[in-house]
This record gives structure tokens, C-alpha cells and sequence, in this order.
């Protein structure tokens, strides 16, 4: 193992037994409840033979959380690991975090690790704030002198000065999350492991967690392992991605490349749009699908800042009567950033059967980030909706313009701006200061 490689995952995987019940016919006869107990006794004694837990009441099953996944982590890297719910992310921390054993493989870990997986990890309800910062220290193998060194840093950091000296069981979930960021980033771990608990928090204190991650992995060299679904913020902050589905790392690379591919696999013409459509009448029009692509028609979902992006919509007519299409581009919050229609650029369409409409965003000034989509097809004039889809994930922004503000300021869209002061106006303005400044004479 090399001298700079601070985790090394050889083939890990990890292996849980599961029941599923039998089903129970309504009515049982006599010889029904005998031949099932004769079945039942067979399977236990060869599940008990193979070393198979017995679980009463089912069939057991063997499911793979995680199976035959190898990466390495260097010192002072960040690595971003996404993949969607179920892909086996948070039993891949659980292994790197000692709680639990994997089934097949082996990790070796170089340094002190700090884990934060769900609110209030290692802390004691009983226990006051400034109880369990010493406790956690003395987790992590610091000195008491060690910990009241960074003691005024961990308390300024997770804002909790008012409740210090109160039990950690009646802090508030935003509190816990917090109070235990604070203590994992500042206490001097070689390796900090952080889950998608920081979603608890506030958006300003997500940013201070984003920023200090950032900072300990830059100045300090440590090592980052960080799961979000906020591809954002792995865009930003980590130089390595590993992309998890079904249990097994398909792809491995560039924080950018990771999300490119999660993004590929998951948006796209093949997702359906049926949990975000409302409720239609059955004769209505049918949108069948939206896909997003560069301007010369390559399928991508993922773009760079100010790169033109074409979306593909797939709508199903069921007559030939005149309609209208509203596209709307959204933030991660659903929030409307911009709207056009169809008759923004053309006449209403009302010819029947599948049509497919190609919208081009030119040069679009998006932050970085996950932007949704809703459609609608309505008939012009009316308020009639014929079909709709609401917030439908559809592409991300990730990289690219250096000009493009990378701080904190607020907003989703970005203008060139240039800001002047007039010659004339700076030098009247300059006057008027320094006549309104200048300390009045006592007379």
C-alpha cells in the first residue's frame, strides 16, 4: 500500500439475510397446516445446515448491499460518492466506519477517523453539549488539553454557545447536527467521513460545512469521504467521484466525470415521467418525454456554464385541435427561473398523433447546480391543461465559466455586470462625503 494512500477498499461487500412471509391462504384445511409445518421444519433444518439464520414465519433470502467494490483514497483528497437511494452508500460508510464488518473484502484505513452518519452520532442524550465534546475527543484519542485548545472554535463553529450546558437530548435535530460537525471537522481527524446528515441543517450552515470540508482537505490535508445527493456541492468540493448503483461502483473518476455519468444514467428519454405527471383526463394529450442535449445534438444532462442546451419533447395528441406548450426551467427548489411557450417563437401545433419539439437555451447564465423542468400542453386562450409534468429533474450545470461567481451570494442566474462611477459624479460625490463626514467645530 502506498505511503500517500489514506483508504484502500479491496473487493468489499457486504451481505444481509432477509425474510419474506409465506402466504397465507384464506381458508386452511387440517392436511394444509400439516403439510406446511412438514415444509417448514425441511427448510430450518437446511438453512440451520448451510449456516443460514432461522427466521420464523418465511423463506430466507441473501441480499447483496454491496458487492466486489475497490477504490483508493489519497491523503488530503475528497471523495464524493452518489448513486441513488438504496445504492449502498451509507453501508459503505458503516464499513469504512468500523460499525459494521463487510461479508467479503478487506479496508485498510491509515489514521484517525471521524464519522458523521446520522444526527447526534457518538453523542450522549444524558450528557450536556460541553460533556460530549470531551467525550468525542477522548473518542478520537485527543488529550484534554487538545480539546480545550479547539474547545472555542467547535462552540463559535456549531453556534450552540446558549445550550452548552444543556443535555443534547433536548437539542433540536439542527442543533445535534451541528453541535456534531463541529466537533468531527475541528478536533484533527486524518479522515472525515460525512453522510447526507448535513441536509438537517440550514442552507447557511450546509455552506460553513461545505466550506470547512473544503478547508481541512486544502490546508490541513486530510482526507474527505462525502455522500450528497447535492451534485452541486460534489462538483465543487471533491476531486474524486465514485458512483455507486445496485450495491457495485460502476464508475470511478473526476468529481465532474461522476456526476456526468450519474446524471447520463439517470436523466434522460428512458426515465419516465409518471410520478411527476398530475392527474389527466384519459382522452388528454400525453407527454411521453423530455431529454436534454448540447446544442449540436450530442445527449448530455450535464453542461457547463453558459453552454447552449437543447431539450427534446416528446408530446402524444389525441385530436387535431390547436395547442400550446409551456416549458418552465426550475432550481433545486422548484422554484421558477424562467418560462417560454411554444408561441413565444411559432403558430399553436394542431396536428394529431406524436409530435417532438426541440427548444434551444442559448447561452444560458445558470449557477451550478440540479434544474428541473415542468411541461404543460394546454389549448391557447383557455385554461385548459391537456397534460402537465411537474418538477421533473432534467439536467445539471457543473464547471466551466471562471468569471461565473464560485462564492455564496444569492441567486441561481448570473448577468455580465459592470459596475462605474462616473468622473464627474466621484469627484461631487467624494465632496459631499466630506462635508457631511468632517467633525463639526465646537464654537
Amino acid at each position: 500500500m502506498a505511503e500517500d494512500v489514506a483508504i484502500r477498499a479491496e473487493g468489499l461487500g457486504k451481505k444481509y439475510l432477509i425474510g419474506h412471509a409465506i402466504e397465507r391462504e384464506r381458508y386452511t384445511a387440517l392436511r394444509d397446516v400439516l403439510a406446511r409445518s412438514a415444509r417448514n421444519a425441511w427448510r430450518k433444518a437446511t438453512d440451520l445446515a448451510h449456516g443460514h439464520a432461522l427466521l420464523a414465519g418465511g423463506a430466507v433470502e441473501e441480499f447483496w448491499a454491496l458487492e466486489d467494490v475497490s477504490f483508493d483514497v489519497r491523503r488530503g483528497e475528497v471523495l464524493g460518492i452518489i448513486g441513488r437511494n438504496g445504492a449502498g452508500k451509507s453501508t459503505l460508510l458503516k464499513i469504512l466506519s468500523r460499525i459494521t464488518e463487510p461479508s467479503a473484502g478487506r479496508v485498510t484505513i491509515r489514521g484517525r477517523v471521524a464519522s458523521l452518519l446520522e444526527v447526534g452520532t457518538g453523542f450522549h442524550p444524558e450528557l450536556t453539549g460541553r460533556e460530549n465534546i470531551y467525550l468525542n475527543g477522548a473518542i478520537l484519542g485527543m488529550s484534554r488539553a487538545e480539546i480545550r485548545r479547539k474547545f472555542d472554535e467547535i462552540v463559535a463553529f456549531a453556534e450552540v454557545e446558549k445550550f452548552l450546558d444543556t443535555p443534547v437530548k433536548r437539542y433540536s435535530s439542527g442543533m445535534h447536527v451541528r453541535l456534531a460537525f463541529a466537533v468531527a471537522a475541528h478536533l484533527e481527524p486524518e479522515i472525515l467521513i460525512v453522510d447526507e446528515v448535513l441536509a438537517v441543517g440550514d442552507g447557511e450552515f450546509q455552506k460553513k460545512c461545505l466550506g470547512k470540508m473544503d478547508e481541512v482537505s486544502r490546508h490541513d490535508g486530510r482526507t474527505v469521504l462525502f455522500v450528497s445527493h447535492n451534485l452541486d456541492a460534489i462538483a465543487r468540493i471533491c476531486h474524486q467521484g465514485l458512483l455507486l448503483r445496485g450495491g457495485k461502483a460502476v464508475f470511478s473518476g473526476s468529481a465532474a466525470e461522476t456526476v456526468e455519468q450519474y446524471t447520463r444514467a439517470g436523466l434522460g428519454p428512458s426515465q419516465s415521467l409518471e410520478d411527476f405527471r398530475e392527474p389527466r383526463s384519459p382522452k388528454g394529450d400525453e407527454l411521453v418525454a423530455v431529454w436534454t442535449a448540447t446544442a449540436e445534438g450530442m445527449p448530455s444532462s450535464t453542461f457547463s456554464q453558459g453552454q447552449s442546451i437543447q431539450v427534446g419533447i416528446v408530446v402524444r395528441l389525441k385530436d387535431g385541435a390547436t395547442r400550446d406548450f409551456a416549458l418552465v426551467i426550475e432550481n433545486r427548489d422548484s422554484r421558477p427561473l424562467f418560462t417560454t411557450h411554444l408561441t413565444d417563437c411559432s403558430a399553436p401545433y394542431s396536428v394529431g398523433g406524436d409530435a417532438t419539439f426541440l427548444v434551444v437555451i442559448k447561452s444560458p447564465s445558470l449557477r451550478n447546480g440540479e434544474y428541473l423542468v415542468s411541461l404543460a400542453s394546454f389549448i391557447p386562450g383557455s385554461q385548459r391543461i391537456c397534460d402537465s409534468v411537474f418538477h421533473f429533474p432534467l439536467f445539471n450545470i457543473a464547471g466551466g465559466r471562471a468569471a461565473f461567481p464560485a462564492d455564496r451570494r444569492w441567486g441561481d442566474l448570473y448577468f455580465p455586470i459592470e459596475w462605474q462611477i462616473a468622473p464627474q459624479q466621484r469627484r461631487e460625490g467624494n465632496a459631499q462625503a466630506t462635508a457631511v463626514l468632517r467633525p463639526a467645530r465646537a464654537r
